[in-house]
């Protein structure tokens, strides 16, 4: 299973293999029809004309729609309902091929005829959202069907969602409309605010945790873009000192050794936050973290951002709860 969502809780006939869309070095054609973007992955696809039958990933679904672009099918992590791109948007006439990480619904799909699909790329592990290791055999065909694209995840989530932009310039998307503007001034007053409460607590330091059963898992900001952001704009977020090898994108912490970072706020993955703190309230060393025992633990809104609104929205959360932080604690 992916290290970003391990927390989380027949062959087609060849007639159904269609794709529209070839991938190599090849710059546009200039031909006034001719569509080309540069992927995640480092290579650049064409084709003839702009794709029209788009199936996305589920946050980049989210990223699509809120430029204009509407998938005819989306593959998510999790339920529709419950995922946190999603569950506010409508989705009318949007053919859902999966709702549990690793499982898509080929056969769905190849029906839909797609000649794109989109989710981002995560260098890391050398493979877009939806089709890494630990993903069903079965489902990874569905890259078969079409050329899959999309923005590489980096060291910035403004840098992600502006890929996204990019990328749906290149499907037709107005970037000038009025919802696109509002949704841009509202993540620039959001980061301004963030900016200056982070500013008003001196000293404050913060790591962001994703606990399980047998192990708190220690976020590594290189490898979580948002955590990046945070920190270019003045939080102290850790760096642990002991990722996983095999997975970096975290620190693996026995739960006996809960307590070996002592920030004054703690930032909880947010992604199933009921089952997971329930899972953390059971274990005794959760309290000796001294943040925790305080009571300052904050949401956080672990890899899923892909918007503009989502992110003004969730800063304005933080914010919120970074008021009332006391940054002296340890």
């Amino acid at each position: 299973m992916s290290a970003r969502i391990r927390l989380l809780g027949a062959t087609l006939a060849a007639g159904l293999l269609l794709s529209a869309c070839g991938s190599g070095d090849a710059d546009d054609t200039g031909d006034a029809e001719a569509w080309s973007y540069k992927s995640g992955d480092g290579k650049t696809y064409t084709a003839d004309g702009t794709p029209k039958r788009i199936i996305a990933q589920g946050e980049a679904a989210a990223a699509l729609i809120s430029f204009g672009i509407k998938p005819v099918g989306i593959y998510s992590s999790d339920p529709v309902e419950t995922n946190a791109s999603l569950k506010n948007l409508d989705l009318t006439g949007i053919e859902i091929l999966g709702e549990t990480w690793g499982e898509i619904d080929v056969e769905k799909a190849a029906a839909l005829k797609p000649d794109l699909i989109v989710s981002a790329y995560w260098p890391a592990e050398k493979a877009y959202g939806g089709l890494e290791n630990g993903v069903q055999e079965g489902s990874k065909k569905v890259a078969e069907l079409a050329d899959v694209v999309g923005p590489a995840m980096g060291d910035s989530t403004v840098g992600v969602v502006e890929g996204f932009e990019e990328l749906a310039e290149t499907l037709g998307a107005d970037l000038d409309a009025p919802s696109v503007a509002k949704d841009k001034e509202a993540f620039e007053a959001a980061r301004d605010r963030f900016k200056a409460t982070v500013a008003g607590k001196d000293g404050l330091t913060t790591m962001a945790v994703s606990p399980a059963e047998d192990l708190l898992y220690v976020a590594v900001p290189e490898h979580a873009s948002e955590l990046m952001d945070f920190r270019s704009w003045g939080l102290d977020v850790l760096i642990p000192n002991d990722p996983d090898k095999d997975f970096p994108y975290w620190e693996n912490l026995s739960w006996e050794n809960a307590d070996k970072y002592q920030p004054d706020m703690v930032l909880f993955d947010d992604r199933t936050y009921d089952a997971s703190m329930a899972t953390a309230e059971k274990q005794p060393t959760w309290k000796q973290i001294k943040a925790v025992e305080a009571g300052q633990v904050v949401s956080w809104p672990a890899f899923w951002m892909h918007t503009y609104q989502d992110y003004a929205e969730q800063l304005d959360l933080l914010s919120d709860a970074i008021e009332k932080i006391d940054p002296s604690l340890t």
